[in-house]
């Protein structure tokens, strides 16, 4: 399998020799600052490497993969000081919903999840080592990284320091020797949580922790780091020269992966810019499959642009997937050989993960499942196959269920109130052209795939008389349904 590389920009093996000897892949991927409800930004990036460890283990690796929590940052001070609370306080809320919000999207939890605020013993050895390497000074109670000491500073981000200068906003501090020299530990201020230390009371800088975790958890030499693109510049180029220069080996990490960022409009979706949604709002709409087809319908490395409808799409994706699955083999003596869908789709993943390849394999899949049962094959194998494959996707192939729809009832029930205000005496022109303003509109498609996905179930539970009342109550608001083999699509009919 092999996986793109940062570092070098090239596409490289993930170390084969493990797998023959049976010691783990060593992976680590950065975590979220506790100080407030992720957002599916979080939710992508946590899928794609939840789909890369799956994928790795499918493959027979071992993964011991590491997953931290900045659980001291001045976000989480000042917001636990707007609501009245201890820092510890708000952020084990915010870490308790966060592990909720990612079993709810199946994403599997890491080997473990590391707090900073526990790793605090060996981060205060590692800053004393860099101390006594050259590598970094304490000035005024903080403690500064000497970049210009490392002479590869820069390597992952391919930038010199007079470019960094150059191209960042820069706090320029009379302790500091040179501009981009980075905290590493800062001294206390009145009234925030502070450790002990050899410089005096503080806590640590945002780098330092995820360098002393990794020592801690997985030793000197990564296989796999990972996180956003964001994170290259400068806190993982922060992390290499600290790591590098306290225990003198080369790499870190033999490959860093990073994912590309989900975008609300034309900028990152992000917590500080208040573009987000949250995982739990994306769940009250969307089913699990739903969501994890969006993120991995394109390239890991690609930024995605989020749309209500491109995910509602991916629901009625997800439901040809479903509906492959339902079909009772039938009896015969000759069988659907999924082989070669199977090696497409391990194909595409062991090339840099390509999910929107391996993605095009298992639909491929689910349409001959359906044209060989019309056919009279037996179909039992490929159907295993494809459950198999979509669970290296961490799809669950389940609908939402008619208790998480009941959610949906009262806005669907007031949409409709509003269709019913708008008949006339016929009964159908101020009807139409309210479907016709709203054609494009996600409550629309809300509306519409949750009612789909009750029918769904209604009819799967044999009350067939509801489910064809659904149906034509959607004919009659001007949405055209169709029962293919896959499933069923619907459409604006204006």
């Amino acid at each position: 399998m092999k996986l793109y590389n940062t570092m070098s920009g090239k596409e490289e093996d993930i170390a084969p020799a493990k797998r023959q000897v049976k010691m783990p892949v060593n992976m680590y991927v950065c975590g979220v600052t506790p100080y407030a409800p992720c957002h599916i930004g979080h939710a992508m990036s946590y899928v794609i490497f939840d789909t890369l460890r799956r994928h790795l283990e499918f493959r027979g690796f071992q993964v011991r993969h590491i997953q931290n929590f900045t659980d001291i940052d001045d976000k989480i001070i000042n917001r636990a000081n707007q609501e009245g609370v201890s820092y510890r306080v708000l952020a084990d809320r915010y870490i308790d919903e966060y592990k909720v919000q990612m079993e709810r999207l199946n994403v599997r939890p890491p080997t473990v999840y590391a707090l900073a605020t526990d790793a605090m013993p060996k981060i205060i050895d590692v800053i004393s080592g860099l101390i006594d390497k050259g590598y970094a000074y304490s000035s005024n109670g903080d403690v500064y990284f000497r970049v210009t000491k490392d002479d590869d500073y820069g390597k992952l981000s391919h930038r010199s320091l007079d470019s960094m200068i150059a191209g960042a906003r820069i706090d320029v501090a009379e302790a500091k020797e040179h501009p981009m020299d980075f905290a590493l530990w800062k001294a206390a201020k009145p009234g925030e949580p502070s450790w002990d230390s050899p410089w005096g009371q503080g806590r640590p800088g945002w780098h330092i922790e995820c360098t002393s975790i990794c020592l801690e958890q997985l030793g000197d030499t990564l296989d796999i780091h990972g996180g956003g693109l964001d994170l290259v510049f400068p806190h993982h180029e922060n992390e290499i020269a600290q790591s590098e220069s306290f225990t003198g080996k080369v790499p870190f990490s033999r490959v860093w992966v990073h994912n590309g960022l989900l975008q609300m409009g034309a900028e990152k979706m992000s917590k500080s810019l208040g573009n987000l949604v949250t995982v739990s709002e994306a769940l009250e709409r969307y089913s699990v499959d739903a969501l994890r087809l969006f993120f991995l319908s394109s390239h890991y490395r690609s930024p995605l642009s989020y749309s209500p409808e491109g995910v509602a799409s991916q629901e009625r994706a997800a439901e040809r997937l479903r509906h492959a699955l339902s079909h009772d083999s039938p009896s015969s003596a000759t069988e659907l050989d999924p082989s070669p869908f199977e090696k497409s789709f391990i194909d595409a993943m062991d090339s840099d993960l390509n999910t929107p390849q391996a993605l095009a394999a298992l639909f491929d899949l689910s349409r001959e499942i359906n044209r060989a049962k019309d056919q009279g094959q037996s179909i039992k194998k490929a159907q295993g196959i494809l459950r198999k494959l979509g669970g290296i996707l961490g799809l669950t192939f389940q609908a939402k269920t008619l208790a998480e729809n009941n959610q949906f009832l009262a806005p669907v029930s007031s949409v409709f109130n509003e269709m019913g205000g708008l008949l006339d005496a016929s009964g159908h022109h101020k009807l139409a052209g309210w479907v016709k303003t709203h054609k494009d509109s996600p409550d629309l498609a809300t509306l519409v795939e949750t009612l789909l996905a009750i029918r769904r179930e209604l009819r799967q539970a044999k009350d067939y008389k509801l489910a064809d009342a659904i149906r034509h109550k959607l004919t009659d608001a001007g949405i055209a349904v169709e029962d293919t083999r896959d499933g069923a699509i619907w459409k604006p009919r204006l």
